[in-house]
């Protein structure tokens, strides 16, 4: 009997060690569910919160650049690197104004900070530029642009990348276009870049990218090259018979008093005159990128927007965000 009793109280404790080992385990699941929930929704309201700021941040944008035109419209200012739009926002603390109590207390908050500027794309000569659209309808067809294909060549040679490259790349873009107009079925082309990394489809080098990068775009239509805000390279590029002496003088002068007209452009470099026109080149400007950056604690949020002005209707064209630590 005595040895039956020690035995059934054995198997007692162990009952007792197995239960006590089955709920804290699930205790411990619980926890740890719970923490992954808290998780979860610390990290989707982190990323609500960067949305409503870059969102924010890209109204703002949008509103500075329609003051702008408004001003323009009004002053017959062009469009310049001098104003308020040009001028890129520091880093600055934006963490007391996401979620601060009534008091106004941020004490064990994240920490948001947020950067940004506006660039003129029409500082960049448009890579879309180098095809045409010739007629409407069935007659409709698309060919190169010879004088644009002259100044990519002239910029390719500036910056000792290969102008064969830039000729396959414009031939596969004609061919691409050409199918867009007649065949509504999928082909082996390229599809038609929007942003400018997708010049790679069109068979552009990553190191070409990089390098044609400051001086080089991607816009949905047409567009010229405005003399205000483009690089020594690309104004050398876009005008015949000009060399980078000559187009440094332009930059220059327009750092003094920028220009209202083509006429005050050609004024500056006399080889200039006759070779500018309002096809190619320009003072104004109607496509920018907005570009915010958002830093939450160790994460980074960034964010670019092309956005189109016409008049006092500024849209956004497209808008890209990427995270990264």
């Amino acid at each position: 009997m005595k040895t039956l009793r020690r035995h059934q109280q054995g198997a007692a404790l162990l009952l007792a060690m197995l239960v006590v080992t089955l709920v804290a385990t699930l205790a411990s699941a619980a926890l740890w569910q719970q923490w992954r929930s808290a998780e979860v929704e610390q990290a989707e309201r982190r990323r609500v919160q960067a949305g409503w700021v870059l969102t924010g941040a890209l109204d703002w944008a949008r509103l500075i650049l329609r003051e702008d035109a408004r001003d323009n419209q009004s002053s017959g200012n062009a469009d310049h690197l001098g104003e308020p739009w040009a001028m890129p926002l520091e880093e600055a603390r934006l963490s007391s104004f996401l979620a601060a109590d009534k008091n106004n207390n941020t004490d064990g908050m994240l920490e948001a900070f947020l950067s940004g500027e506006v660039i003129d794309m029409q500082s960049r000569m448009n890579f879309l530029n180098v095809v045409r659209t010739v007629g409407a309808g069935a007659q409709a067809k698309v060919e190169l642009s010879e004088a644009d294909m002259r100044s990519f060549a002239k910029l390719y040679e500036q910056l000792g990348l290969p102008v064969s490259e830039l000729n396959a790349a414009a031939n596969e873009l004609r061919t691409s276009m050409s199918l867009a107009l007649s065949d509504p079925l999928p082909s082996r082309t390229a599809l038609l870049p929007r942003k400018y990394a997708q010049l790679a489809w069109l068979g552009i080098s990553r190191n070409s990218l990089a390098v044609l990068e400051p001086h080089v775009t991607v816009l949905p239509t047409r567009s010229t090259l405005n003399l205000n805000t483009a690089s020594a390279q690309a104004i050398c590029a876009s005008v015949p018979g000009l060399d980078m002496a000559q187009a440094r003088q332009i930059t220059s002068a327009r750092e003094r008093e920028p220009f209202k007209s083509l006429a005050d452009a050609s004024a500056v470099v006399p080889a200039m005159t006759g070779q500018l026109s309002d096809l190619y080149h320009g003072v104004r400007s109607s496509h920018f990128e907005v570009r915010g950056r958002l830093r939450l604690d160790d994460t980074i949020i960034e964010e670019r927007s092309l956005v189109v002005r016409n008049n006092l209707d500024v849209r956004v064209n497209w808008r890209e965000r990427f995270a990264r630590r």
